[in-house]
């Protein structure tokens, strides 16, 4: 398998050929992928794609689903479905794909373990291992049913709400992001039929994320009834798996079908334009990040509640869920824990390198 540079270039060349690339947001994320091992994972999913059926190929043999790709623990967040209600789960499918459903599970339980690293978790690995699979299986038996934090999950709203969520600090955020004029005109119009009223509006550009850095963000904020909305508009590529498959699969953009297929409180506000992926930004909808949590959150508790927001994910495959039941009821207990250990080191040991860049 090639180094994690060369993986680099070939990948973002391309991508390139997709969409077109801010270089100084490329530069910038990888600046931020040599800061530490779990922004490195978040900011390398092509090269996660490129080697984990390589380091644990009896994994990548496991059934296909309809999968996240790049999941792990910051990766969940809130919106307001059509009800108005607050939800809660995964909230960036940018890299979903037909996938073993080990993919997801083993990704999301090396970015608990990188955070433990990093001490942004406390809990130990092999409990957060144990705590992932728990909400899986328990999903997968009960059906699914999405975090829809209203009369439940009183301990999810607290993790989910805070100061950071307070409407003054969402916007001075917003203030302070610069206005733009030279935008595609297909992210115009796609930003202006989103919006409830578009008679008068500004757009900015938004830098957010990590994995992907370097793809053109717009954002369109206009006044209505008194108070100020704002739509984004995202530059959309196929998943970083076609690239690692040697693009022999499809580059459709699975987004929009796994939101729909999901077992799901969808946010109404999020669609798939062309080539833009449109949604609406707002205090309540958006990713909420380790530093976020309050200090007192029930760890074990939320990893399980990821693992299960998994699931509802992948039971969208119907199809394919007899086999991933059967297939999950063969293996012993530590298999998730046993991979974790393999892919934290490969994660480490292109970090190691990447760092020294």
């Amino acid at each position: 398998m090639m180094k994690i540079p060369k993986a680099t270039r070939r990948f973002e060349n391309w991508l390139s050929k997709r969409t077109p690339l801010i270089q100084s947001e490329l530069q910038l994320k990888h600046r931020l992928m040599a800061e530490d091992p779990f922004t490195f994972l978040r900011g390398s999913f092509y090269r996660w794609a490129q080697a984990w059926p390589d380091v644990c190929p009896d994994l990548a043999k496991a059934p296909l689903v309809l999968a996240v790709g790049d999941l792990h623990v910051e990766n969940f967040g809130t919106w307001r479905d059509s009800e108005g209600r607050l939800v809660w789960g995964i909230n960036d499918f940018d890299e979903a794909y037909l996938l073993p459903y080990t993919n997801d599970l083993v990704r999301l339980a090396v970015s608990a373990n990188l955070a433990i690293r990093s001490k942004h978790l406390k809990i130990r690995s092999e409990a957060a291992c144990k705590a992932i699979l728990k909400g899986y299986t328990d999903s997968l038996k009960a059906g699914g049913r999405p975090f829809i934090l209203e009369e439940a999950h009183e301990w999810l709203r607290k993790a989910a709400t805070g100061e950071l969520r307070n409407p003054q600090h969402f916007w001075s955020k917003m203030d302070k992001l610069p206005r733009v004029r030279d935008v595609p005109k297909s992210a115009k119009k796609v930003l202006e039929n989103a919006l409830p009223e578009h008679d008068d509006y500004e757009l900015v550009r938004r830098v957010a994320g990590v994995g992907s850095l370097g793809c053109e963000r717009f954002v369109a904020i206009t006044q209505v009834q008194g108070a100020r909305v704002a739509r984004e508009a995202k530059a959309m590529a196929p998943s970083a798996c076609v690239w690692a498959n040697h693009q022999k699969g499809s580059e459709r953009i699975l987004y929009e079908e796994i939101l729909d297929t999901a077992c799901r409180a969808v946010d109404p506000y999020v669609h798939l334009r062309g080539r833009w992926l449109v949604r609406r930004l707002a205090p309540d909808c958006s990713r909420i990040e380790l530093t976020d949590l309050p200090k007192e959150t029930d760890e074990a508790f939320l990893l399980k509640a990821m693992g299960y927001e998994t699931a509802n994910v992948h039971l969208g495959s119907k199809v394919a869920m007899r086999a991933v039941r059967g297939d999950l009821s063969r293996r012993r207990e530590s298999w998730l824990h046993a991979a974790v250990k393999k892919m934290t080191d490969c994660v480490l040991e292109d970090y190691g390198v990447w760092r020294k860049l």
